[in-house]
């Protein structure tokens, strides 16, 4: 009889196919793309271009995600097939916070400016904007794992952090959270303002020119979420008018970010190419999750970790 696949879509080191194999002995455990797809039952990431012959596999029960984001998996499909499926979340919170906080201390140090001073020699500590970190008040649009981290770094370094969640429901770690439905009435208050959206319909350019125009014109827009929760356009279009200072972008509609776009001739912005989540130790960190998941799985052909809700998204 032939055994059931669990496909990896990437390499991982052999311990961990090892312990996989231990958890899974009635278990093919391939990293090759398997000749049956039809005999595949779990699956570790996910690959466009097998997507058909997958989906119509009758043996395909689980979807072990990489990446926390899950937008751009089939989750309709998903869910008329009954998959569960299960991101990474949790995973990148590290990462993800220190490069907010690290991008927020080069705007408000002067880093930016000193860097394209340096290519050129050039000696301007007259001309380079400086501000200080502590006591700005921080407003973090996703209170989940990343926006937990975040909000734990900030307070060491005396900033006031406030949430935005789906309810509006209480978070350790935050000042105070507020529902996602009065995002417009809280950014008016806040010195910085950061997008840890996951992308669903709810969140589709939620951050437009209405937010925008709202913001304080001192303000700070960070972007480590997804690129589709910002209306590029009017991002744009607010920069320009300085409706508010600086917007720090890691993630874009568009990736990679076409040499055409206009944001690369926007004034006041750093783009860096979606490197937030770029993570050390990052298999150790991922199977975490996944041998968690694989031991209830075979349990009980249930998930204790990260399962995604398929109807939300998230």
């Amino acid at each position: 009889m032939t055994k059931p696949i669990i496909y990896l879509q990437r390499p991982f080191r052999a311990e961990w196919i090892e312990k996989i194999q231990q958890l899974a002995p009635e278990y093919t455990i391939t990293t090759d793309l398997p000749t049956d797809l039809s005999q595949v039952e779990i699956t570790v990431g996910w690959e466009k271009q097998n997507e058909l012959a997958l989906l119509n596999a009758e043996k395909l029960k689980w979807v072990q995600a990489i990446s926390a984001g899950v937008n751009q998996l089939p989750l309709t499909q998903f869910a008329q097939n009954g998959i569960l499926l299960s991101n990474g979340s949790g995973i990148h919170s590290e990462s993800i916070s220190e490069h907010v906080i690290g991008s927020l201390l080069a705007y408000y140090r002067g880093l930016i400016p000193a860097i394209i001073d340096q290519t050129t020699k050039k000696w301007a500590p007259n001309t380079i904007h400086y501000d200080q970190l502590a006591g700005k008040k921080m407003l973090i649009v996703g209170t989940g794992h990343i926006g937990q981290k975040l909000a734990q770094l900030s307070h060491g370094l005396a900033v006031q952090v406030y949430g935005i969640n789906t309810t509006g429901h209480p978070v350790e770690g935050f000042n105070e959270t507020y529902a996602i439905k009065n995002l417009a009435k809280i950014v008016p208050e806040m010195n910085i303002v950061v997008d840890i959206l996951p992308s669903t319909e709810a969140t589709y350019h939620l951050f437009n020119s209405s937010i925008f125009q709202a913001m304080k014109s001192t303000a700070v827009f960070v972007n480590v979420g997804r690129g589709d929760t910002v209306h590029t356009k009017e991002l744009i279009t607010a920069l320009n008018a300085d409706e508010f200072a600086y917007a720090l972008l890691d993630v874009f509609e568009t990736e990679p970010l076409p040499a055409t776009d206009p944001l690369w001739q926007t004034k006041n912005v750093l783009l860096t190419p979606h490197i937030s989540g770029l993570t050390v130790d990052f298999e150790h960190k991922f199977m975490n999750i996944f041998l968690a998941n694989l031991k209830s799985y075979l349990k009980d052909h249930t998930l204790n970790q990260n399962q995604i809700d398929l109807q939300r998204g998230y």
